[in-house]
């Protein structure tokens, strides 16, 4: 891949690139005019996401669980473990979240049916209604975000964004 000379720095990671480049000629700073700009869609995409949840005065991480929940399909229920493997989160940490979602009734804890010991989480009627607005919300935010790509493009960019992330998913 080719970095830009001075006169066609077209956007932020271009104008640093440039300037490492000259900095530092020694170095091949190429993979900078890639994951910068991963990097700071992320950030865009964070900042975009936050503003949607909070809409729905949801944060990031109930969002999550929400979500997780809602993607179980009926009757929208999982174990703790299973909302752990999907948030990556600790225990204590789900606990904590579960415990809040509760507070706020959007989700149940249930006695596990084949375990005495164990409880199943379900979103509740007010927890579905509020993830399904968001995730709408979300949807359209991020419709926006992806521009004037065309879906031969954004199909593209998912594919080279999913090998990319595999080797970190795999681990």
């Amino acid at each position: 891949m080719a970095t830009p000379d001075r006169d066609d720095a077209r956007d932020e990671v271009d104008r640093i690139v440039l300037a490492w480049q000259r900095e530092r000629p020694d170095l091949d700073v190429r993979p900078l005019t890639v994951l910068s700009r991963v990097s700071r869609l992320a950030r865009h995409l964070d900042l975009a996401r936050r503003s949607a949840f909070a809409r729905h005065d949801l944060e990031t991480w109930e969002f999550d669980v929400l979500s997780a929940l809602r993607r179980a399909g009926s009757p929208y229920r999982l174990s703790p473990g299973a909302l752990l493997t999907q948030t990556l989160v600790t225990s204590g940490t789900m606990t904590n979240r579960i415990d809040r979602l509760v507070e706020h009734g959007l989700v149940e804890r249930l006695p596990a049916p084949d375990d005495r010991r164990g409880v199943l989480v379900q979103l509740t009627s007010a927890g579905r209604a509020r993830v399904d607005a968001a995730f709408a919300d979300l949807l359209d935010v991020e419709r926006g975000l992806l521009g004037d790509l065309d879906e031969g493009s954004r199909e593209q960019l998912a594919a080279l964004l999913r090998e990319v992330v595999a080797p970190f998913d795999a681990s």
